[in-house]
């Protein structure tokens, strides 16, 4: 069973910045496939970003690219996403995702077997 806890969400004026942070329990962290998706109220659940297992791989989705960054550190078991110049249609519930076992980058939520309870952002005009 891996757990995964977000943090780092909150309110922010538009153009300004947040960085989420999500820990992850567990030994195996480094050979974990890790993502970000988010959800707005009234909406599905999107796919924002995404790392593979030794941070070598990306994946964004064209909506963030060029203002977020996915980054890992194996050695304190966490993921974090960067966000910059941040507009309020970023406003959304972001989720941390895992994928163990998994080498390559995975952007499609039923791909993830593992979700953390989520961080608000809300991003004021």
């Amino acid at each position: 069973q891996v757990q995964l806890v977000e943090s780092g969400g909150g309110l922010v004026q538009g153009g300004g910045s947040l960085r989420l942070s999500c820990a992850a329990s567990g030994r195996t962290f480094s050979n974990y496939a890790m993502g970000w998706f988010r959800q707005a109220p009234g909406k599905e659940r999107e796919f924002v970003a995404a790392i593979n297992y030794s941070g070598g791989s990306l994946g964004y989705a064209d909506s963030v690219k060029g203002r977020f960054t996915i980054s890992r550190d194996n050695a304190k078991n966490t993921v974090y996403l960067k966000m910059n110049s941040l507009k309020p249609e970023d406003t959304a519930v972001y989720y941390c995702a895992a994928r163990p076992g998994f080498t390559g980058v995975a952007t499609l939520f039923y791909e993830y077997d593992y979700w953390g309870q989520g961080t608000q952002v809300t991003v004021s005009s």
